[in-house]
This record gives C-alpha cells, sequence and structure tokens, in this order.
C-alpha cells in the first residue's frame, strides 16, 4: 500500500469578546472560544491540520472595526505565509460588518487562506462553504453599490439645491458652517483680474500682471495662465453651483456680476491666437516712429482694405510728400518688415555676448541674479512673442530698438544703448518692472 501523505494545514485561532466583563476570570469567555476551536482542529487531524503557537485574542474590542490589535497581528501573519486557516468560534468573532467581513475574506483569498465557524457549519474548505460565502460577498458588493447610489444621488440634490458639498472652495470663498462665504481680501483679487482681463483680453499678459501686482495662491504659489483660466470660468463667481455640467442658483453670494461675467466669456469665445491677430490689425504700427528710408526720412504706417481684408504698409514721408517714384524703398509690407526685425531681436536674445550684457546689467539692481536667470528671462520672449498683445510687443520694441534703416539691399536695426539694462529690470527676478 502506498503510505497517504497530507499537506499540513497550519491553524490560527481568532477568539473576541467586545466588553471587557468577566476578562478578569481564570476561566472566562476568550478561553471558552478558544478550547472550542481547539477541539474542533484536533478532531481535524487526520485531515492534516495542526495549531500555531501563536494566539490573536481580542477583549473588549468591538467586532464593527478592524482596529484590533490581535486581528492585526493574525492579518500580519496571514500575508507573510504563516496560516493556512483561521478558526473562529462564530463569524462574528471575524467581524459584525458585512463590509468589513468582505475585506478580511479578499486578503485570505488573496493569501491561499481558508477559514471556518466551527458552531455555525462555515468552512470555505468545503465547496458549500465556499458557495455560502460567495453568497454573502455578492450581498455585501450589491450593499456598496446601494449605498454609493444614495450617496451620489443625495449629493446631485443637494448640488441642485446650490448647497456646497464640500471640497476645496473657490479662490475668493471660505467655508464657515458647511457654506461658501465671501472672503473680502480674495474677492478684491478676483474683482480685478476680471477687470484687468477686460482690458487686456490676455491670460498671458495678465499672469505676468497678477505676478507684478502679488497676487498668488493661497499657499503662495505663482498663478499661472491655466490657474487664471479656470478662475475665469468658474461659475461659482456669478453665484451658481455647478454639478455634471448644469448650474443651479448657489446658496453663496456672487463676487462677479453678470455683466462683467457675459463681457469676459464674450473675448473667452474667440481663441487666443485670434484675439490677439483682432488686437494686431486693429493697432498694428509696431515700428512706429523707428522705421527710416535710405534718405533718412522717417516711415509711417497706413493701411487699405479690399473687401475683408487688411493690407498694412509702411509709406516714406518723402513718397507722401513728393508721390511715388521720389524714394527708392517708397512702401514695404508691415508685415514682412516686422517680422524681419522681430526675427533680428530673437537672434539677438540667443546670443551669449546679449546674454553677458543683460547678466551685468541686471546685476546693477540685484547681486543674486546669476547668468542662467538672463539666459532664461531672454529665452522666454521668444516663444511668448506671438501670444503678445501689440502694446507689449510694441513696448519691447522700443525698449530694444533705437532706429531701423530700410534700404534696397536689406535693412539695418540699430540697437538702444540702454535697451539692455531696460530688459533687465522688465524681466528678470529682482527688476523693477515697468507698468505695462
Amino acid at each position: 500500500m502506498k503510505d497517504t501523505i497530507l499537506r499540513k494545514s497550519r491553524c490560527a485561532v481568532y477568539t473576541r469578546k467586545s466588553s471587557e466583563e468577566g476578562l478578569e476570570q481564570e476561566f472566562n469567555s476568550l478561553h471558552a472560544q478558544r478550547e472550542s476551536c481547539e477541539a474542533y482542529i484536533a478532531s481535524q487531524r487526520s485531515e492534516g491540520w495542526v495549531l500555531v503557537r501563536d494566539q490573536y485574542d481580542d477583549g473588549g474590542v468591538s467586532g464593527g472595526t478592524l482596529e484590533r490589535p490581535g486581528l492585526k497581528r493574525l492579518m500580519a501573519d496571514i500575508e507573510d505565509g504563516l496560516v493556512d486557516v483561521v478558526v473562529v468560534y462564530k463569524i462574528d468573532r471575524l467581524s459584525r460588518s458585512l463590509a468589513d467581513f468582505a475585506k478580511l475574506v479578499e486578503v485570505f483569498d488573496r493569501n491561499g487562506v481558508t477559514f471556518v465557524s466551527v458552531t455555525q457549519s462555515f468552512n470555505t474548505t468545503t465547496s458549500m462553504g465556499r458557495l455560502t460565502l460567495n453568497i454573502l460577498l455578492s450581498f455585501a458588493q450589491f450593499e456598496r453599490e446601494v449605498t454609493a447610489e444614495r450617496i451620489r444621488d443625495k449629493i446631485a440634490a443637494s448640488r441642485r439645491k446650490g448647497i456646497w458639498m464640500g471640497g476645496v472652495p473657490p479662490y475668493g470663498y471660505r467655508v464657515e458652517s458647511r457654506k461658501l462665504v465671501v472672503d473680502e481680501t480674495e474677492a478684491a483679487h478676483v474683482h480685478w483680474v476680471f477687470a484687468r482681463f477686460l482690458e487686456i483680453g490676455s491670460a498671458t499678459v495678465l499672469a505676468r500682471a497678477v505676478h507684478e501686482r502679488g497676487i498668488t495662491t493661497r499657499h503662495g504659489n505663482r498663478i499661472d495662465k491655466k490657474y487664471l483660466y479656470r478662475m475665469l470660468n468658474n461659475r461659482a463667481y456669478i453665484g451658481e453651483a455647478v454639478h455634471k455640467g448644469e448650474s443651479y442658483p448657489g446658496e453663496h453670494d456672487a463676487i462677479i456680476d453678470r455683466e462683467t461675467w457675459d463681457k469676459v466669456h464674450t473675448i473667452l469665445q474667440e481663441s487666443p491666437r485670434k484675439r490677439a491677430a483682432r488686437s494686431r490689425a486693429e493697432t498694428p504700427a509696431l515700428l512706429k516712429g523707428l522705421l527710416y528710408g535710405p534718405d533718412g526720412a522717417a516711415f509711417s504706417p497706413t493701411h487699405t482694405r479690399r473687401g475683408n481684408r487688411l493690407y498694412r504698409y509702411y509709406v516714406s514721408q518723402t513718397v507722401l510728400k513728393h508721390g511715388a517714384g521720389s524714394c527708392p524703398v517708397g512702401r514695404v509690407p508691415a508685415g514682412e518688415i516686422e517680422a524681419a526685425v522681430i526675427e533680428q531681436l530673437r537672434t539677438v536674445f540667443r546670443q551669449p555676448e546679449i546674454v553677458a550684457g543683460v547678466w551685468k546689467a541686471a546685476r546693477i539692481h540685484s547681486d543674486d541674479i546669476t547668468e542662467a536667470d538672463a539666459r532664461s528671462a531672454l529665452q522666454q520672449l521668444d516663444p511668448l512673442w506671438d501670444e503678445l498683445f501689440p502694446a507689449e510687443q510694441a513696448r519691447i520694441v522700443a525698449l530694444l530698438v533705437e532706429r531701423v534703416d530700410i534700404s534696397v539691399d536689406g535693412l539695418n536695426v540699430r540697437m538702444r544703448v540702454d535697451g539692455l539694462d531696460g530688459l533687465a529690470t522688465e524681466l528678470l527676478p529682482g527688476g523693477q518692472r515697468r507698468a505695462a
């Protein structure tokens, strides 16, 4: 005959008593539970069951929580692979909460551990026990889903009534007694942001203006363009609560009036590049007062319309006074000459000697500025240039350019001697920035 080799199953007994009453007795409830469990394990010796030495007992601890010292030690040993079977007197000794019970079973399954209730014929080592367990867990899952639905419905109903349902309050508000209350200091900043956006129409420029004004987030971080767009689109500022894209009248007071909100969102409906292009068409004279012809006469900006298109030019004063042919370069397309000057400026920004010059000029204002700061400040102008509005572009050009001379052979851009110092104070941290 072949000897039958049984796989050893290490059995851990878990006992629990809700109250401390009677625990001081020589033979108490925990002892009685353990005795019954150990007897059951002994009856299964033929199946290879053996009792582990460690005892897992919780006296005076409720079954409504998983925060129990004995249970925690048991779960740690299970995770470490030291236990194969958990034996309890009754299922409620393990947990009184169906949801908690499901969490424990998840740990058991993950580690290949079964459990037995000796007084309820509940044994997950058998197919019937596993069926019963699956039924219990199905009801637990159903309970969790129904509870989640109730919570979601409650939140949705409260949102529709305009009730604040928690979370981080919008900038400009604080929470008191679970309600949004206007924070006067922050609300003043919100007013300023909306009003300033109406003036300049650019979140990029506005972000710099906000930094100049010293406005930061609640945590002291710099406010960037994305933060401003979220602020400008937050309907809480007009006294509304939003749930899944739908707006409802809120219980809180508005910070921004409806007229200002509508004006801001009329601007936001256009893309930033379209807004910039429209603004450039209205005020396009980037080189006004800076462009001169081969005879030394200044060039003036002008434009003409053909249908819906606008054509811009710079025309020599000589041509305006004496007619066509009086100057070898009488009229030049504005877009082309401006693009050529800007490209030369961008080239200048990348030159090492210019970076060194900006650094040297900036050190007059602050010894903390490094050459890397100067390089970073100049580099940030390049990608942002196309998003700047004409007033910003013209100001930077006037800061750097003294004169642009155009001839039949090309053009020459003469930089301002003090332009580097002015650029340093505009761009570098610690500099005294000029008002836009």
